[in-house]
C-alpha cells in the first residue's frame, strides 16, 4: 500500500492510542513552544499588522497534542496584540494531515476548546475571531491557496517520508536484510537512498510553502534528527534497530517470515541540520532564523508513580506505547494484526534492557524559517 494510506497514528482514546501515549511528543510541543511564539510576535510585527491571519499545523495529528499547538498560537497572538495595543486580528487555522488521520477526535473537543479560549481571552475572543478547519492531505503538496499562510507550524512530522525510498532492493532481493530502518550494517546504497528521498520530499516540501506563504511569514518546523553527520548514530535510529530484534526474535520461532522483514522499510529519515539547510539553500525561498536541538528522553521524561496510569508502567512498557501508537498501522498492513501485541512485549523487553545500561535520547530539531520577499 501507498504510504499515505497507511501512515497514522492509532485512532480513538484506548490503551494503544496516540492520545493516550503521546508524551513524547508533548515534551516536543514544550521544548518548541519559545521559538512559536517568538515566531508569531516577529510575524505579527514585520507584516503591516495583518487584519486577517492564516495559521497552519502541518501534521496535526490528533488527541490533545492539536489543540495545544493552537491555544499556544492563540495566546502569542494576542499577548503581541496587547501588548502593541492592537486589535487582534482574525485568525484562519487549518489544521492538517493526512486523509486517514482521526480529525473526528479533534472536533469532538472543539466546543471546550471554544469555552476555554472564551474564559482566559475575555472579550477579546468571540465568534468570528478564530475559524478552525481541517485540510486533509499531504504537505509534500500544495494545500492551501498562493499567499494565504502568515505562519506555519510542523512538529513531529517531517521525519516521516512521502514514501519508502527507491532503490532498497536490488532485483529480488532485499539490500537491507534483518532491518526496517538504516543500522550499523546497512550498506551505503541504503543509507543513499533514504537522505535522497528526504532531500526531495523536503525541498518539495519547501517549494508548496515558498507559494503559500505570505513574504516575511514564519515556519516553526519541530522533527527528530541528529546532531552528527553520521545516520547511523544511535539517537538517530537504534529504536528501529531494537523493533528489527523483536521482530526476528519472531522470525527464529516461525512466527513471522524472514522474507517479510527484509521487505519491510520504514519511511522515515532523521536529518542533521546540515542536510536541511543545504535544501533551503537550494530551493532558495527561505532563510534561517534561528535553530536549536534537543535531547528527548524516549519515555518523555515520566516518572514512575503508583497514582497514574502511565507511571505504574516500566520505561520499556512506556518506550513501547509510544512507539506502537505511532507505527502500528503500517506494521499491521505489513505483517497481520495477530503479532502485534507479542511483537510490541517484545520490544518493550528489549528497550527495558538497553535503557537500563544506556540512556540514549532522542534529538529533536526546532528550526525557524522565514519567507523572503
Amino acid at each position: 500500500m501507498e504510504t499515505v494510506e497507511v501512515l497514522h497514528m492509532n485512532k480513538g482514546s484506548g490503551e494503544t492510542s496516540y492520545a493516550m501515549n503521546s508524551a513524547v511528543q508533548n515534551k516536543i510541543i514544550s521544548v518548541t513552544e519559545p521559538a512559536t511564539k517568538k515566531a508569531i510576535a516577529q510575524t505579527l510585527c514585520s507584516n503591516n499588522w495583518p487584519l486577517s491571519m492564516g495559521i497552519a499545523d502541518l501534521g496535526c495529528s490528533s488527541g490533545p497534542n492539536a489543540l495545544r499547538v493552537i491555544s499556544e498560537i492563540l495566546e502569542a497572538v494576542y499577548t503581541t496584540s496587547r501588548r502593541l495595543d492592537r486589535s487582534a486580528p482574525e485568525i484562519a487555522v487549518y489544521l492538517n494531515d493526512l486523509f486517514t488521520n482521526d480529525f473526528n477526535n479533534i472536533f469532538g473537543s472543539l466546543p471546550s476548546f471554544y469555552k476555554k479560549q472564551k474564559q482566559e481571552k475575555g472579550s477579546e475572543f468571540g465568534f468570528g475571531s478564530c475559524f478552525v478547519s481541517a485540510v486533509p492531505g499531504s504537505f509534500y503538496g500544495r494545500l492551501f491557496p498562493s499567499k494565504s499562510l502568515h505562519f506555519v507550524h510542523s512538529s513531529s512530522s517531517l521525519h516521516w517520508l512521502s514514501q519508502v525510498p527507491a532503490g532498497l532492493e536490488n532485483g529480488r532481493s532485499a539490500l537491507n536484510k534483518g532491518k526496517i530502518y538504516i543500522s550499523k550494517t546497512s550498506p551505503q546504497c541504503v543509507l543513499d537512498a533514504y537522505l535522497m528521498q528526504f532531500k526531495n520530499d523536503f525541498s518539495h516540501f519547501l517549494a508548496s510553502r515558498s507559494k503559500e506563504m505570505v513574504s516575511g511569514g514564519r515556519m516553526v518546523l519541530s522533527l527528530m534528527g541528529r546532531e552528527s553527520m553520521d545516520p547511523t548514530v544511535a539517537h538517530s535510529c537504534y529504536q528501529w534497530e531494537l523493533l528489527a530484534q523483536a521482530l526476528m526474535s519472531m522470525v527464529s520461532e516461525g512466527l513471522v517470515e524472514e522474507e517479510k522483514v527484509d521487505s519491510f522499510d520504514a519511511p522515515y529519515y532523521a536529518p542533521c541540520l546540515e542536510e536541511m539547510k543545504l535544501e533551503i539553500e537550494k530551493e532558495g525561498s527561505f532563510v534561517v532564523d534561528c535553530h536549536e536541538a534537543y535531547e528527548i528522553d524516549w519515555d518523555g521524561g515520566i516518572m514512575e508513580s503508583p497514582s497514574d496510569s502511565l507511571g505504574m508502567l516500566s520505561s520499556g512498557e512506556r518506550v513501547a506505547r509510544t512507539i506502537r501508537a505511532v507505527v502500528e498501522s503500517m506494521l499491521e498492513s505489513h505483517f497481520g494484526s495477530h503479532i502485534m501485541d507479542d511483537l510490541f512485549r517484545r520490544y518493550s523487553k528489549l528497550v527495558e534492557d538497553h535503557l537500563s545500561t544506556t540512556r540514549t535520547k532522542y534529538i529533536n530539531l526546532v528550526i525557524t524559517l522565514v519567507r523572503l520577499s
